[in-house]
C-alpha cells in the first residue's frame, strides 16, 4: 500500500465521551471524499517537539466510511502523555491538523465466514466500532460477532448506548462490556473469562474449537495475555490479530 502523503485537516467538533475521552472530528478539505478501510488508522504531527519522530502520534479510526471526508477519532488524555495533553488543552473547533493516513492491515477479511471476536481495553474500542457499523451498513452477510469490551467502571464505557441499539437491530451482533473494578447489572470481571466461556460454550464438547477469527486491541499486557489465552483454547496463531495500542 502506498504511503499518503502528509494533509490538512481542520477539527470540526469535539465532545466529551468520558471525564478523560474526547471525540475529535477532522475533516480533510483537498479531499471530497476520506476513504479508508475499517480497521486502519492515521497518524498525527504535532507541535509539540523539535525531532520528527517524537511528534508523531497514531490513532485508530472510530467512525466508519461513509463517502465524506470527515473521521472521527476516539482519544484519551494520559496522565503526562505530550500528545494528549496538547491536544485536550490546545486544539479547538477550527484548530488545524497535519495527518497523514489511512494505514494500517489491521482490517476485516471476507469472507466473514467464521465468529469473530472483537476484543479490546479503553480506546482500543475505536477500529471494532468502525468495523461494526461498516458490517451493518453494508448488509456483509456474517456469523457471531462478539465485541467484548473491557474497562474499569461504568463511567469509562465508550459507545455503550450506541452499541447496545446497533445490537437490538443487528443480527448476530452481541456487545459485553465488562468492569473489572465495579460490580454492576452487567458483566464484571476481565476480558478473558468472556472469550473463554463464549467459545467453550460454542465448543460444545467437541475436541475442535469452533472456527473463529480473534482481533485483539488496547495494552500490551491484555494482548499479550490473550493471544496466549486463545492458543491455549486450541487456535492457530494465524487466527489472531492484533493492534497495540501504547
Amino acid at each position: 500500500m502506498a504511503l499518503q502523503p502528509w494533509r490538512k485537516g481542520i477539527v470540526t467538533r469535539i465532545e466529551n465521551e468520558t471525564d478523560n475521552t474526547r471525540r475529535f472530528w477532522i475533516q480533510v478539505p483537498e479531499l471530497q471524499s476520506f476513504d479508508f478501510l475499517p480497521g486502519q488508522f492515521v497518524t498525527l504531527d504535532l507541535p509539540i517537539d523539535e525531532k520528527p519522530a517524537r511528534r508523531l502520534r497514531s490513532y485508530s479510526i472510530a467512525s466508519w466510511p461513509d463517502g465524506t471526508n470527515v473521521f472521527e477519532l476516539l482519544i484519551v488524555h494520559l496522565e503526562g502523555g505530550v500528545g494528549s495533553t496538547y491536544l485536550f488543552n490546545e486544539v479547538t473547533v477550527g484548530s488545524g491538523l497535519t495527518l497523514r493516513g489511512p494505514q494500517g492491515v489491521f482490517t476485516l477479511h471476507e469472507p466473514l465466514d467464521r465468529d469473530l471476536y472483537f476484543i479490546c481495553t479503553g480506546t482500543g474500542i475505536a477500529p471494532f466500532r468502525s468495523m461494526v457499523h461498516y458490517i451493518y451498513e453494508h448488509q456483509i452477510p456474517h456469523p457471531d460477532i462478539h465485541l467484548i469490551f473491557g474497562t474499569r467502571t461504568q463511567k469509562d464505557l465508550l459507545y455503550a448506548s450506541e452499541l447496545k441499539e446497533l445490537e437490538s437491530k443487528m443480527e448476530g451482533f452481541h456487545f459485553v462490556p465488562t468492569l473489572s473494578r465495579e460490580k454492576w447489572n452487567g458483566q464484571s470481571g476481565y476480558v478473558h473469562d468472556v472469550y473463554e466461556t463464549l467459545v467453550k460454550e460454542k465448543k460444545n464438547g467437541n475436541a475442535a474449537p469452533p472456527p473463529a477469527q480473534f482481533f485483539l486491541c488496547g495494552w500490551k499486557a491484555m494482548i499479550s495475555e490473550a493471544k496466549q489465552r486463545i492458543q491455549e483454547l486450541g487456535y492457530d496463531r494465524k487466527a489472531i490479530h492484533q493492534e497495540l495500542y501504547g
